[in-house]
C-alpha cells in the first residue's frame, strides 16, 4: 500500500477513514528520517500489516497534527487506532517501529 502524505489540512480526515493508522513524522533537514523513508514504504508493503495505513507527515510544515502526537524528536512514529492516539516513540531503529505497529493487530 502507498505511504499516504498528510498536512494539517487533511489529518484528521486520514484518521478518522482509516481504522489502523501509523504515522511517520519527519522534517526534510532530518538525517534519519530520510534513511527511514525507504523502510516504512517497505514496512507499508509488508503482507504482515495488512489493514494498517501508512502515513507520513512533515512535523515543521503540520504543527496541528505534530501536536495530536506531541511530537518531541524526529523520527517519530505514532499509531492511532479509530482516530484515538495508541501509542508513540521516537525511533530510527526498524524493529522498534515494528513493535510499535504490531500493537495495532494485538
Amino acid at each position: 500500500m502507498a505511504v499516504i502524505v498528510a498536512t494539517d489540512s487533511d489529518f484528521t480526515n486520514v484518521l478518522n477513514a482509516n481504522q489502523k493508522v501509523v504515522v511517520k513524522y519527519y522534517a526534510d533537514w532530518c538525517g534519519s528520517c530520510r534513511l527511514f523513508s525507504p523502510k516504512f514504504k517497505r514496512m507499508s508493503d509488508d503482507a504482515q500489516f495488512d489493514g494498517i495505513t501508512f502515513v507520513d507527515v512533515n512535523a515543521e510544515q503540520s504543527p496541528e497534527a505534530r501536536k495530536l502526537a506531541s511530537v518531541t524528536n524526529l523520527p517519530f512514529f505514532a499509531i492511532f487506532n479509530g482516530g484515538q492516539l495508541v501509542d508513540t516513540i521516537a525511533a530510527s531503529k526498524e524493529d522498534a517501529v515494528v513493535n510499535l505497529i504490531q500493537k495495532l493487530n494485538a
